[in-house]
């Protein structure tokens, strides 16, 4: 089966050696997502809900670039630095994924590579075709 990389231009994917999604037959896997403004930096810093949202755009053009849509979600695993705050997170997950319900996993950590970012997700794929 063919693999195929999907870039979202991030300065980290070539010195890390990552790929913000890779397909393989009909899946669909995205890696970790940070809260990157269109300019760089960090998106809505101290907003965790605008944050998540933020990551959840950039994983839906992952996904489309990959030939998918966001219906095709089964799974999704928020990190969070502040397990506190995770119903803005939540709020913000659930005005994408109400009516899809994924598996869905919220944990947290300790930090991330950006102290700005107050959340990172990933997201895993199943892309059924039509009429299947």
């Amino acid at each position: 089966m063919p693999r195929q990389l999907i870039s979202s231009g991030s300065p980290f994917e070539k010195p890390i050696g990552f790929s913000r999604a890779v397909r393989v037959g009909n899946a669909i896997s995205i890696s970790g997502t940070a809260p990157i403004a269109p300019g760089g930096g960090t998106a809505f810093p101290g907003n965790l809900y605008e944050q998540t949202r933020t990551c959840i755009t950039i994983i839906k053009d992952a996904i489309e670039k990959a030939g998918g849509r966001l219906e095709d979600v089964i799974r999704t695993r928020i990190m969070l630095t502040d397990i506190d705050r995770w119903q803005e997170a939540a709020r913000a997950h659930g005005e994408f994924f109400g009516e899809i319900r994924p598996a869905c996993t919220f944990v947290q950590v300790s930090r991330f590579i950006d102290e700005d970012w107050l959340v990172e997700m990933e997201a895993d794929c199943v892309v059924v075709e039509p009429g299947l």
